[in-house]
C-alpha cells in the first residue's frame, strides 16, 4: 500500500469515528397504568423459546443471601428433578450472604469452577447497589464485575443465565451506609436490571428478569390481597416463598423449559386412553383411568393471599400455565358435566372444558403426587443445606488453608449420600383419575 493510500485510510477511519452512531431506542416494557410506575424505565427483557439446558448438565446457582436462603434454588432443583427428569440435571447452590458480583468473582474458581459447571445462574445486584440512589461509579463497577463473572463462566465452558437483582419493599435500616428513599432504591435496582440486559446481549448469554416481575407482582398483590403483602419479604429484602417462586419462574423460563409435563387422553365412547412420555396407562375400567408416572407435576399448597406461600407466587406469575401443565383431555362425552376425582379431591367440569383439556396440576393443589413430591423436596433441601456448610465453613476454614484438595475430597464424600437420597426419593407414582357423569 502506498503512503498516500495509508494516509487516506487513516483520514477515513477518523472521520467515521467522528460521526455519532445512529442507535435505535431500545424497546421498553409495558408499564401498569398506576402512578407508582411512572418513574421507571424498564428496557424490554429478552424472551427465549429454545431449551438452554442440555442432558447431563451440571447447574451452578450463584448469588448473595437471597440465594443462601435456599428457596428459589430449592424450587429450581426440585422442579428439574421431578418435572424434567429426562434431562438428568445435577445442581449445586453457592449462596453467600452479603456478597456482590465482585465478591463471587474472587471465590468462584475455588468454590465453583472446580466442579466444572456446564450451566450457571447468577443473581447479584442487591448488595452491589449499596442501598443508595443511582450512582454512576457504583453502576460502572457493577457492569465491570458482573461482566467478568459472566466471562469467567464462559471461559470455563459454562452457559450463563445472568439474573437481575429483585426489588425491595422497605429501606434496609440495618445498612448503616445506605441512603435515599424506597423509591430511589428500587429505581437504582431497575437501572442495574437494565445494565444486566446489556451485559447479556454483549456476552451472548441469557438474562433472567427478576426485578420487573417482582415489582409488578408485588404491587398487584398489595392491591388484590393486602396492603402489607411483601413480595420482597418481611424485612423488605429477603423474600418469602411467594417472591422466591417468582424468582425461580424467571430463571426456569430463561432456560427455555417446556412446561408440558404430560397429557392423559380418554375417549369415553371408544373406552380407550393414552398417555404421553413419562406416564404409562395401566387400565381404563369402572370410570377410572389408572396410570404409573415417572414424571411429577410441581406440587405446592398454601394460601394464595400469603406472601410466604409458593401457591401465592404461582398465582402472581403464570407458573402453572408455562411450567406446570399436566393435562387431562376427555372426549366422547355424553353428559353435560363430569366430576373428576384425583386422589382425595374432586372438581366438576363441563364436557366442553374437558374436551379442551384441564390442567390437573393447577386445579388440584393436593393430589396423588403430593407425598412423593414432598420427600424429594425435603431431600433437595437437606443437600442444599449441606452445600452452604461445605462452601462457607469447610472450603474457607482452617483445614482448607492447609490442604484444600483433602477438604474437597472429604466433603464430597459427605455430600454424596445426600445426592443419592434425592434419587432414592424420586420413585414412580401409581395414581387414578376417576371420571363420573354428573346427574
Amino acid at each position: 500500500m502506498t503512503t498516500l493510500r495509508i494516509i487516506f485510510s487513516l483520514v477515513l477511519s477518523l472521520s467515521l469515528l467522528a460521526v455519532p452512531a445512529c442507535t435505535a431506542q431500545p424497546k421498553m416494557e409495558a408499564k401498569p397504568a398506576a402512578a407508582f410506575f411512572d418513574k421507571y424505565e424498564p428496557v424490554k427483557a429478552p424472551t427465549y423459546d429454545s431449551l438452554y439446558l442440555k442432558p447431563g448438565d451440571r447447574l451452578a446457582i450463584a448469588g448473595d443471601s437471597i440465594t443462601e436462603q435456599k428457596m428459589y434454588s430449592r424450587i429450581m432443583e426440585t422442579y428439574l428433578t421431578v418435572c424434567q427428569p429426562e434431562l438428568n440435571v445435577s445442581v449445586r447452590q453457592y449462596g453467600w450472604s452479603g456478597e456482590t458480583a465482585e465478591g463471587f468473582l474472587r471465590r468462584m474458581q475455588n468454590d465453583c469452577l472446580r466442579f466444572k459447571p456446564t450451566i450457571a445462574t447468577t443473581c447479584y445486584g442487591m448488595n452491589d447497589f449499596r442501598y443508595r440512589p443511582i450512582d454512576a461509579e457504583i453502576d460502572r463497577k457493577y457492569r465491570e464485575n458482573y461482566t467478568a463473572v459472566a466471562r469467567a463462566f464462559k471461559d470455563a465452558g459454562a452457559r450463563v443465565v445472568l439474573g437481575s437483582p429483585g426489588c425491595v419493599d422497605k429501606v434496609a435500616a440495618w445498612v448503616k451506609s445506605g441512603s435515599g428513599t424506597l423509591e430511589e432504591h428500587n429505581l437504582h435496582l431497575a437501572a442495574l436490571r437494565n445494565i444486566g440486559i446489556e451485559i447479556a446481549r454483549q456476552e451472548q448469554i441469557r438474562f433472567a428478569d427478576i426485578f420487573w416481575p417482582m415489582l409488578t407482582a408485588g404491587y398487584e398483590a398489595r392491591q388484590k390481597y393486602a396492603p402489607d403483602y411483601a413480595i420482597a419479604g418481611k424485612d423488605g429484602v429477603h423474600p418469602g416463598w411467594a417472591g422466591h417462586t417468582v424468582m425461580a419462574y424467571a430463571f426456569l423460563k430463561s432456560m427455555g423449559v417446556d412446561g408440558n409435563l404430560g397429557t392423559f387422553t380418554v375417549d369415553l365412547k371408544k373406552g380407550r386412553a393414552t398417555a404421553s412420555a413419562g406416564h404409562t396407562v395401566e387400565s381404563l375400567a369402572d370410570n377410572t383411568l389408572t396410570l404409573t408416572s415417572r414424571r411429577y407435576p410441581f406440587c405446592a399448597t398454601g394460601d394464595v393471599k400469603d406472601d410466604n406461600s409458593i401457591r401465592s407466587g404461582m398465582a402472581l406469575v403464570p407458573f402453572n400455565k408455562d411450567l406446570n401443565r399436566l393435562t387431562l383431555v376427555v372426549r366422547g362425552a355424553t353428559a353435560a358435566k363430569y366430576r373428576i376425582t384425583w386422589g382425595d379431591q374432586s372438581r366438576v367440569y363441563t364436557a366442553e372444558q374437558l374436551g379442551k383439556g384441564i390442567n390437573l396440576a393447577d386445579d388440584f393443589a393436593v393430589n396423588p403426587f403430593s407425598e412423593a413430591f414432598r420427600k424429594v423436596d425435603e431431600a433437595v433441601a437437606a443437600k442444599q443445606a449441606y452445600e452452604t456448610k461445605q462452601i462457607k465453613s469447610d472450603f474457607h476454614g482452617k483445614d482448607a488453608k492447609g490442604n484444600m484438595e483433602e477438604v474437597v475430597e472429604k466433603t464430597e464424600a459427605e455430600r454424596k449420600p445426600l445426592v443419592e437420597a434425592i434419587k432414592a426419593a424420586f420413585v414412580p407414582v401409581r395414581h387414578g383419575v376417576r371420571i363420573e357423569a354428573e346427574k
